[in-house]
């Protein structure tokens, strides 16, 4: 009985934590209940980075099990992987901040625009659509004199290096209910 007490309120922590912790810019839509599913799913970062638990694989069998395994188990966490590598990128790059200060001033500027009236240009009224890519061509030699596109390689570079080892080298989580499988000799 008290067992599941205290599971109910690290239930209802848990859930409370996760509308806590995101972003109150991010507007409710698809994009946050996304978000809001992956952090529900995130698996204890305490057993995630857990050094008794990394070992080499025996073989390639076991390696490709393990990456397959690995990716659909942590997912989650490999999600919040990425975005601290995205936000490490663009925290210690000052000309990528700048780049995007610029866009999204452009667009926030386009936004504040549209509230008062329509955009007419030419005597067409401009859609939303190509105001922000007009926002994007305005901020795009930003974006290339930041060197935007060597920070996204090397946001996905860095990304699938600290995932495919993680993945390779973590031993595999059991699951409830798996059988019991015989190794080949």
């Amino acid at each position: 009985m008290a067992g599941q007490k205290d599971q109910q309120k690290d239930d209802e922590a848990e859930g409370l934590s996760a509308t806590i912790l995101l972003p109150k810019l991010i507007p409710s839509g698809a994009g946050r209940e996304w978000l809001e599913r992956r952090r529900a799913t995130i698996r204890p970062w305490g057993t995630f980075v857990d050094q008794q638990r990394f070992s080499r694989p025996r073989n390639l069998g076991e390696l490709c099990q393990r990456l397959i395994r690995n990716v659909e188990y942590y997912q989650s966490n490999y999600v919040f992987v990425f975005l601290g590598l995205i936000l490490y990128c663009v925290m210690t790059s000052p000309m990528l901040l700048v780049a995007l200060a610029v866009f999204f001033g452009a667009c926030y500027i386009l936004y504040l625009r549209t509230l008062q009236s329509k955009l007419v240009l030419f005597g067409r009224e401009v859609s939303p659509a190509h105001q922000y890519a007009l926002a994007g061509g305005v901020s795009f030699p930003f974006f290339w004199l930041a060197g935007a596109g060597s920070a996204v390689f090397w946001v996905l570079g860095a990304t699938l290096v600290v995932i495919g080892f993680h993945a390779a080298f973590h031993q595999i989580e059991a699951v409830d209910g798996e059988e019991l499988q015989m190794e080949p000799v």
